[in-house]
């Protein structure tokens, strides 16, 4: 792992722009569990609440879950170690953009600023009637659905429900880096999830150096990735951190072993 770490390393100082590509798996050690697999939301709640047709029948209902999933529970989650790390090689000028699958809104709470959102956030919310946006904090979940303040139409979470399209903006933006990266850094994500599965892919094809980091091998690993990082995110990143910013050492005296 020393050996790949220091070629990560050699390869992230050079690249004139270098995009991570980020997924469910680095916000694990926020406390948020993944949705598939085993011991993944899906296994406790029905996925029919994210569905946008369901939710339009009945929204009081598939708010109950959802404010438990997204408010309740993931309210509470804080970035960690690698969220950070992504965040202070963008201040340093070594990341030109993170694209996240998440809706947790940990890259912006840890200091990130140049974010493509492909799913959304959910720290706001939406009309659906008068298109007017809330921050969650703004708006009561005591009881629902919340509605909204000007028009009383039905607040929903704005991100991606299952039957809508990926948002015009963030997809711009995936693809633009996409071609411009000189190193994509794939990030906790297994590459089961369309359209998002693809930016990676379309780097690969424009040139990019994929870099990976996950704790199991993904759909991406055998096919177009260069380097595989085989560990928890948080791990990885700081170890990399280490060889990124030698006075990260004062930080973390476990060295990169």
């Amino acid at each position: 792992m020393t050996d790949k770490i220091k070629e990560a390393t050699l390869i992230l100082k050079r690249s004139r722009f270098t995009t991570a590509f980020t997924g469910a798996g680095i916000s694990v050690e926020s406390g948020i569990p993944s949705f598939r697999g085993s011991g993944g939301l899906w296994e406790k709640y029905d996925p029919k609440v994210l569905d946008l047709n369901y939710f339009l029948k009945d929204p009081a209902g598939s708010w109950v879950v959802i404010k438990e999933i997204f408010y309740d529970f993931f309210g509470m989650a804080k970035p960690n170690a690698a969220h950070l790390v992504l965040a202070r090689m963008e201040r340093e000028g070594l990341l030109g953009r993170t694209i996240t699958q998440n809706i947790d809104n940990l890259h912006q709470e840890a200091g990130s600023a140049i974010i493509s959102e492909f799913h959304g956030n959910s720290k706001t919310l939406l009309c659906l009637q008068c298109h007017r946006k809330y921050r969650s904090g703004e708006i009561s979940l005591e009881h629902v659905p919340p509605t909204c303040r000007e028009c009383g139409g039905i607040l929903k979470p704005d991100f991606v429900f299952f039957g809508e399209a990926i948002p015009q903006l963030p997809l711009a933006e995936a693809y633009e880096a996409a071609t411009l990266s000189d190193v994509f850094l794939v990030i906790g994500t297994t590459g089961e999830v369309m359209p998002a599965n693809q930016i990676p892919f379309m780097a690969k094809e424009y040139g990019a150096t994929i870099i990976e980091v996950n704790p199991e091998p993904s759909n991406f690993t055998d096919k177009i990735t260069d380097i595989f990082l085989q560990g928890k995110a948080t791990e990885v990143m700081k170890k990399l951190e280490i060889l990124l910013f030698p006075a990260a050492l004062d930080d973390d005296q476990d060295g990169i072993d």
